[in-house]
């Protein structure tokens, strides 16, 4: 298994939120302004981009052709002001007919009704019943493109309630594995000192009480410590 299926089975698997895979990253990572549609969804997957610009869809409808099976598309928009870049339909052909996990739009979608009641697995900057034109335009900036491709293109998106986040592809190895594990590991100790041992935030979070009051926590949680130990070991960066 790649480190990059690695990494999306362990976020999978651990149902692990943007919050904290922005908390890996250094508390980085988000696509600006960019929400969920429908409530209570979760997916990961690998990232294919989509382009369009100058208030054109055209774009869009020829691109969404070559997106595969459980893919994120992540449609990135230029000069297309408020007007939407997609509605229901091609929402249906992408998560539907193309098989995509989930389609994220950096601007405007339309149909929004319909799209909700189809539970239709979309994140956008909002939306507007004024359309792009399904004409051929000035293509999307080559060089702008060319640097979303490099960062972007077959990298990790994590979609959530809380918006998407991005594991760009030159932060997909090891390192970025190992401190999946250590959130989710800090994560449970966290709130077992929350709510088990009562105690405030500053204590747990500022202050780390629980690297030394070790002898109120579990075993269970002088495992994940000494887990954690062994994770940070040249480790020196901060990620909470």
């Amino acid at each position: 298994m790649s480190m990059k299926e690695q990494i999306i089975s362990f976020i999978k698997k651990n149902r692990v939120s943007t919050t904290e895979v922005a908390d890996a990253l250094g508390k980085k990572g988000v696509l600006p302004n960019v929400l969920p549609v429908i409530d209570d969804v979760h997916e990961v997957g690998r990232i294919h981009c989509v382009f369009t610009a100058n208030e054109s869809n055209y774009q869009v409808h020829d691109e969404i052709n070559k997106v595969n099976e459980n893919d994120i598309v992540i449609v990135f928009t230029h000069n297309c002001g408020e007007r939407a870049i997609l509605g229901d339909l091609v929402s249906k052909y992408a998560l539907l007919y193309r098989g995509a996990k989930a389609l994220v739009v950096n601007g405007k979608v339309r149909d929004i009704a319909s799209i909700k009641r189809s539970k239709f697995k979309v994140w956008c900057n909002g939306t507007s019943p004024i359309g792009c034109f399904n004409e051929i335009a000035d293509e999307f900036p080559k060089d702008k493109r060319a640097v979303i491709e490099k960062r972007f293109h077959g990298a990790i998106a994590v979609c959530d309630d809380g918006g998407v986040v991005v594991i760009e592809n030159d932060n997909i190895n090891e390192t970025m594995l190992t401190k999946l594990h250590r959130i989710e590991m800090q994560e449970d100790i966290w709130f077992f000192c929350l709510d088990s041992l009562k105690w405030d935030t500053k204590k747990i979070v500022c202050d780390n009480a629980y690297l030394t009051e070790t002898n109120l926590l579990s075993t269970v949680h002088l495992e994940q410590l000494a887990e954690l130990d062994k994770l940070l070991d040249g480790d020196d960066s901060n990620v909470e």
